[in-house]
């Protein structure tokens, strides 16, 4: 099953209750498309003061143009999570303009395609550091510049890394590094009133499948045949998890992982899949679009 066009809806259509978030401020990383762009929309339309942050200033306006449009509050600021000077002098410009942030969504990364054996020093190590090295120093600057003094949640972003990542080994090291960092962090932390929790997302309908060369297009169209639901997961079906984990009802729930990947990673090659039936999707981004390979 396709994810949804681009068609408009009179808004979000969050399932938790309005106003949840009123008077608070949450911060996504990577907010300027796909998932984080979903879950900003999901935020603000909860009440929240979203802060978006990324390296395209363009994508970034784009998106808090949208939130506005929608009746909601957004704001943006541009650095790369790369950059421990630039994390540190961001963490520090966002608090002193909006007061304490009481949630994270560390939502930015990104990767390439490519077997183990032709990856280079230098590709690993930029996907090491997009994927947990930056996330690392967001969730240390956002602790103690604000956190360990007023408390809140962060929500990491990982992958379905439980069997291994063929063709993407060094982010699969990189995700299950920052799952392991999860832990920690909850650990360390619950003591300031911190919780700390991931998310583990299979395969989404979204934007970064169009960021793939044309060697990909053909296995992407056929992944939804390897999950047992026999479709690709919605942003928002992610976004619900992440906006339930940053909620008052997962206030006892900390150093997990959850996975939302329609129990793709469950199976075995040799147990053959069923039929789908009884499919039905959440579609509740109103402002979703089908990523440009699975339309034909």
């Amino acid at each position: 099953m396709d994810a949804p066009t681009n068609a408009l809806a009179p808004g979000y259509r969050s399932v938790f209750r309005p106003n949840l978030f009123t008077g608070q401020t949450f911060w996504v990383t990577g907010g300027g498309s796909g998932i984080g762009r979903c879950v900003a929309h999901e935020l603000a339309s909860l009440g929240a003061r979203v802060v978006i942050s990324g390296r395209k200033v363009d994508k970034l306006e784009r998106v808090a143009a949208e939130i506005a449009e929608d009746g909601g509050q957004c704001h943006s600021i541009a650095f790369d999570i790369r950059d421990e000077e630039a994390v540190k002098a961001g963490v520090a410009q966002v608090l002193a303009a909006h007061g304490p942030v009481t949630g994270l969504v560390n939502n930015a990364g990104g990767q390439f395609p490519s077997p183990l054996m032709a990856i280079g020093k230098k590709g690993f190590d930029a996907v090491v550091a997009n994927n947990l090295t930056g996330g690392f120093l967001m969730m240390r600057e956002l602790f103690t510049q604000c956190m360990e003094q007023h408390g809140g949640a962060i929500v990491n972003m990982t992958a379905d890394f439980r069997n291994g990542m063929p063709g993407m080994g060094h982010s699969g090291a990189a995700r299950a590094g920052m799952s392991n960092l999860t832990m920690t962090a909850a650990f360390e932390w619950a003591h300031a009133g911190v919780r700390v929790n991931a998310v583990a997302p299979g395969w989404i309908a979204s934007s970064g499948m169009d960021s793939y060369g044309p060697a990909m297009q053909p296995l992407i169209k056929k992944l939804q045949n390897a999950v047992p639901l026999k479709r690709m997961g919605l942003e928002a079906e992610v976004s619900g998890v992440i906006v339930f984990l940053l909620s008052p009802a997962a206030a006892f729930v900390s150093g997990v992982t959850v996975q939302i990947d329609g129990a793709a990673s469950l199976g075995h090659a040799v147990f053959p899949l069923a039929e789908a039936k009884n499919q039905r999707p959440f579609e509740g981004f109103h402002r979703a679009v089908t990523p440009e390979v699975l339309k034909s």
